[in-house]
């Protein structure tokens, strides 16, 4: 059960959070948990929604977006954000079972997208202080100043949701997945 209250419905949340889930709606077909989870303050809604809107136009593909997500919740331990980016990493990025191990693990099969995953688990791990040789490594695989800062500001916006996931304990209405070992 979450700590903090899911609103049931799109008309349960508070009315200023109420045209920003039914974008939500309109745009994925329902309303899952942590959009909900989140209504609770509109402003925060509000500023998620307006930075992954403002990412989702950036240089950084739908399949590396995902393939970040899932190596900085596999490594904040977000169980929530590692279901739900599963699931929109396999039906929606179309990554194989193969590829979404390899990012959970911190790299991919493909050369160039394991440099950005590997730079997003530093960044994670290491919260924003990595050293020359990471940047060094990321822009050796061919990624541009400017899709670095990308990779960065999605860790940031990754790490968000993973934060509000686990202090809200926002219950998983995706298909669970275990953590690795």
């Amino acid at each position: 059960m979450s700590r903090i209250p899911t609103p049931a419905t799109v008309e349960a949340a508070p009315e200023a959070a109420r045209p920003l889930l039914n974008g939500v709606k309109a745009q994925l077909g329902s309303v899952p948990n942590l959009f909900r989870v989140l209504a609770n303050s509109p402003a925060a809604l509000g500023g998620y929604l307006g930075l992954n809107g403002a990412l989702a136009k950036g240089a950084l593909d739908a399949r590396t977006r995902e393939r970040i997500a899932l190596a900085v919740a596999e490594v904040n331990g977000c169980g929530y954000c590692l279901a739900a980016h599963t699931f929109i990493g396999t039906n929606l990025a179309k990554l194989d079972a193969s590829e979404i191990a390899a990012n959970r693990a911190g790299g991919s099969n493909d050369a160039k997208a394991a440099a950005a995953v590997r730079f997003a688990v530093a960044v994670t791990e290491a919260r924003g202080h990595v050293g020359d040789d990471a940047l060094a490594a990321v822009r050796a695989a061919g990624w541009t100043d400017a899709e670095i800062l990308e990779i960065t500001v999605h860790v940031a916006l990754n790490t968000l949701t993973n934060y509000v996931n686990e202090v809200a304990g926002t219950e998983v209405d995706f298909p669970t997945v275990a953590r690795a070992a």
